[in-house]
């Protein structure tokens, strides 16, 4: 039940909403008013509407005030993207409208309220053979699609593109309460791609209410290989050319540091569990059991001594073609300088797509923040020089303060690669972690006192690896209030989107500040 507040505007939004739907007690206000990595003033309320409708209504009625707007989904974000910028805005959190509101295995689309999160969707498609290209993040337990729509997204399905490619059309409530539909919802696009101008806006230009995503169907088969590489430019040479010949439907690569992080944090009954569950829902309960056996037979040392890893996952209709996928990948990693190794990382993430996250805290309860940016193939090894070459400059006060860096790899279609540098530090664990890590495991983590020097520099690292992304031509997901997407556009384009923007949402009220508006 809500805590109401002697408030005008509050008292509009109960009555419209009801009063399980608008929260003002000081927990919830706290909670929605961090992400990952930072804080946003505190908002003065918290709506959850429960339907497109509902939604307009309320996002009208704030405006109509004078107050701003600040769209929210999961919370999985670090880049400011859905923190309030001033005090006593309105925060509206999607998840109260999670509903699948249409499944068409006909014409190969399903509708979804915005709120609805990728492995809610993941589920109900799976016994239907069904998914859409780009199907969800690693985070896709809490991450909502309409959140993804807004930050964009990569990994699952990786080799079709990112989250917003999947989209056919959006329902979005703008600024005054209006709501648009944006697409035929079956063809993208039908003239101006208008579901392209409110991807990955970080919701500067409305709250996306619905999302209808093409579909395909499911593999039906799969393989998996992973390798360890001598050196950053191996692994990069290696990656680029698999995701240039479209062989892997994912990859995930990691430098020695943040793969020591990840082999201390993961537990190997919940890997062969996992693997046991998927194995045996395709019905080979005696590959199932072997599997398992081998995940626990690898231990968590068949990685110690790899210098780079990579590990890959093909898909396709048939066995045949996915060892064929897999022995091309394999080619390639031996002309590359890499030799296979045991690949119980890339079975065990398709096993369990959607896992707990707790790796957003690491092993003894850091805090943990990621960087990235897509950068073009031919710039990777650049850019992770630079990248080694800042963390060379700053090594003796990371060193002192105790933080750790290190940087994952991944695809982006074929024609990028995602560079993603990661921080760990001793600092103190905020309301978000505690309400998305499992319970068990957060009782288990040491944990640290606040530690606002070390924060501090990881601050000082993070701007400088945003400039150095810039500064080599890199794009970014979850812009937010975090990345240079602003200071890229030449005047013209600059000029064309401000004018888009006071079109939409002309008093500025709109989730102010994201994108650099």
């Amino acid at each position: 039940m809500a805590t109401l507040l002697a408030d005008p505007l509050v008292d509009t939004l109960t009555k419209l909403l009801g009063a399980d739907a608008v929260l003002t007690d000081a927990a919830t206000l706290d909670l929605l008013s961090q992400d990952v990595f930072s804080r946003g003033a505190m908002a003065r309320a918290v709506i959850r509407p429960s339907d497109a409708a509902a939604l307009a209504k309320a996002v009208g009625a704030v405006t109509a005030a004078g107050v701003a707007v600040v769209p929210r989904g999961g919370g999985m974000s670090y880049t400011a993207g859905y923190l309030p910028r001033a005090a006593g805005a309105v925060v509206v959190d999607t998840t109260g409208m999670d509903g699948i509101l249409a499944i068409d295995a006909v014409n190969m689309t399903v509708k979804v309220e915005a709120g609805c999160t990728w492995a809610k969707l993941y589920a109900a498609l799976q016994p239907l053979g069904l998914r859409p290209p780009f199907w969800g993040t690693l985070s896709g337990r809490y991450a909502t699609i309409g959140a993804g729509m807004s930050q964009n997204g990569l990994f699952w399905g990786a080799k079709y593109g990112t989250a917003v490619d999947s989209a056919l059309s959006f329902e979005v409530v703008l600024a005054d309460g209006s709501l648009v539909s944006t697409g035929s919802g079956f063809f993208r696009p039908f003239g101006p791609d208008l579901t392209g101008l409110f991807g990955a806006d970080t919701g500067a230009l409305g709250i996306k209410a619905t999302v209808t995503l093409k579909l395909m169907r499911e593999a039906a088969c799969f393989a998996f290989a992973s390798f360890s590489f001598p050196t950053a430019d191996a692994i990069l040479g290696a990656i680029s050319d698999v995701a240039r010949e479209g062989l892997a439907s994912e990859v995930c690569g990691f430098d020695p540091f943040l793969q020591a992080q990840r082999m201390q944090r993961e537990s190997l009954g919940a890997d062969a569990k996992a693997l046991l569950g998927v194995m045996k829902a395709q019905g080979s309960l005696l590959g199932a059991l072997k599997e398992g056996a081998r995940v626990v037979a690898a231990g968590r040392n068949f990685l110690d001594g790899v210098p780079f890893s990579a590990h890959f996952t093909t898909e396709g209709r048939t066995q045949t073609r996915c060892d064929e996928d897999r022995a091309e990948i394999a080619a390639i990693a031996k002309r590359h300088g890499g030799t296979e190794v045991e690949n119980t990382i890339p079975k065990v993430m398709r096993a369990n797509p959607f896992g707990p996250v707790n790796s957003m805290l690491g092993p003894q309860g850091e805090r943990w923040v990621p960087v990235h940016g897509v950068v073009r193939h031919g710039d990777a090894s650049a850019v992770v020089a630079a990248i080694g070459a800042l963390y060379a400059r700053h090594e003796p006060e990371m060193t002192a303060l105790g933080i750790g860096a290190g940087y994952m790899f991944a695809i982006a279609g074929t024609t990028g690669v995602l560079i993603e540098p990661v921080f760990f530090w001793p600092d103190a664990i905020e309301a978000l972690h505690r309400a998305s890590v499992e319970p068990e495991h957060l009782a288990r983590l040491k944990g640290f006192a606040a530690n606002p020097a070390a924060r501090a520099v990881v601050e000082m690292l993070r701007a400088g690896l945003v400039d150095l992304f810039h500064d080599h031509g890199a794009i970014h997901l979850q812009i937010g209030r975090t990345y240079r997407w602003h200071d890229s556009l030449d005047a013209p384009a600059a000029a064309l989107m401000a004018a888009v923007k006071r079109q939409v949402d002309p008093r500025g009220l709109m989730n102010p500040g994201v994108l650099g508006l």
